[in-house]
């Protein structure tokens, strides 16, 4: 089976936990959130989830399955296909009418019942639950939870005698977190001291407003992009993956009015022409005011690089208002790319990428340090003096089975605090690309508005 830190990353995609402050039921204010319930919208991720609780498990003592409504019911029916154990449902309320029953499925009295719950706290949902399963005439006597908040839940229950078997604990998920750069020092600190019972000191500090951005930027492109956007009131950039001349102009006229730049790979088009090809794109560009940006990805010497940016049949110094690069070059390989931004690549999206967290951090000094360059390309927050243009963002899919993995709106800006979002395969591939282009928008605004 995979490894079990890649698995979590893979969730955690789905943006089943949260960090921050957020105020929980109780009335306490906690620096992470958890929710998996998106989990149960991924078939692979849930069967693969299901097969990791089970592999826990002594399943020759148990002879039924039954999830802790409401959140851990797909959980158990999954788990209860993989391992082919009766499931049973346990209902928040008795039925009003017909048989009134708490419990509903076929059991006989004297079975013994594995109970799952997606994630436990104090606990006492659990001991809710427990005995209305065992007025039934049922034993519980194991308890399999996903993530422990480590909040005392686990031990409490163990008190009692039940056996409670966890895949994962919060500590855990930081130090994978942390390692992977998603969660900064202060962060872990702040819930180890929140799960130790000390009060926790929350950061007041909110994301600087595309206003506020456009005040400090100093780059003419940084400075134009953040005027398109507030006046458009979006952050989308929509990826032009298309082979053809016809189809970029169509896909440029359809989401223009919607995007504050249009990403290209010029050397995909297939009958590329500067006259037929780029002219009638800048001139689309100029129309619908939104800025080009040609995704190169340069990653050479300086000499080639400007080579491969000012000559050769695309002249992208011609046409492009800013273009990609990876930084591997070094400082000076970034100095060809004149009266353009430039976007460093500091992380990549998809899984596997050897972009690992020393080359991010001796990359984001070389952008740091880089007059042309206006932002970068990450997976995780970068300083406010750079702007993230973060891809991979989909609304529907958590990835494309080649590696890319994606991220909501919501996720890119209230955790990652992006400020432009890349979308591709989600409005290209639409049966309507001008309302998809429309949907990616708003939802991109709203969710930059909810992070403020």
């Amino acid at each position: 089976m995979e490894n079990k830190k890649d698995f979590f990353l893979e969730c955690y995609q789905l943006g089943i936990i949260k960090f921050g402050r957020f105020t929980l039921k109780s009335g306490i204010e906690s620096p992470f959130y958890v929710d998996l319930r998106p989990l149960a919208s991924d078939p692979k991720i849930l069967k693969r989830l299901a097969n990791y609780l089970l592999d826990m498990l002594p399943l020759d003592n148990f002879d039924l399955i039954c999830g802790v409504p409401y959140a851990a019911l797909p959980m158990a029916t999954a788990m209860s296909l993989e391992s082919f154990l009766p499931l049973i449902i346990k209902r928040k309320e008795a039925k009003e009418y017909g048989t009134k029953k708490m419990l509903e499925g076929i059991f006989q009295k004297g079975q013994n019942c594995l109970l799952v719950e997606d994630v436990i706290t104090s606990g006492k949902s659990l001991l809710e639950t427990i005995p209305e399963i065992e007025n039934e005439g049922i034993s519980v006597s194991d308890i399999v939870v996903v993530l422990d908040r480590q909040q005392g839940g686990k031990e409490m229950l163990e008190s009692k005698g039940y056996r409670v078997h966890t895949l994962f604990t919060i500590s855990e998920v930081c130090t994978i977190l942390k390692e992977e750069g998603h969660l900064s020092d202060d962060e872990v600190a702040r819930i180890h001291d929140f799960l130790e019972g000390n009060e926790v000191k929350f950061e007041e500090k909110k994301r600087p407003t595309y206003e506020q951005k456009l005040e400090s930027a100093e780059h003419s492109v940084a400075k134009k992009l953040l005027e398109i956007s507030i006046e458009k009131k979006s952050n989308l950039i929509a990826s032009a993956d298309v082979i053809t001349t016809q189809e970029l102009l169509d896909f440029a006229e359809k989401v223009g009015p919607h995007i504050v730049a249009l990403k290209t790979h010029i050397d995909i088009i297939t009958d590329f022409d500067p006259d037929k090809t780029i002219l009638p794109l800048k001139d689309l560009a100029t129309k619908y005011n939104f800025l080009l940006m040609e995704d190169r990805k340069f990653a050479d010497i300086g000499n080639t690089q400007e080579l491969q940016f000012s000559y050769g049949i695309y002249k992208i110094s011609n046409w492009a208002d800013f273009v990609t690069s990876h930084v591997i070059g070094g400082y000076d390989s970034l100095d060809c790319f004149l009266n353009v931004g430039v976007v460093a690549i500091l992380g990549m999206s998809s899984k596997g990428t050897l972009t690992d967290k020393n080359y991010q951090e001796e990359a984001l000094k070389v952008a740091q340090s880089h007059p042309n360059v206006i932002g970068g390309v990450s997976q995780k927050q970068l300083p406010e003096e750079l702007l993230l243009f973060t891809p991979g963002v989909n609304l529907s899919d958590s990835g494309d089975g080649k590696g890319q993995q994606y991220n909501t709106p919501e996720h890119v800006f209230r955790n990652l605090q992006t400020d432009f979002m890349i979308v591709g395969r989600g409005i290209y591939r639409a049966d309507d690309v001008e309302k998809a282009a429309l949907r990616y928008k708003i939802a991109g605004w709203n969710a930059y508005l909810e992070s403020l």
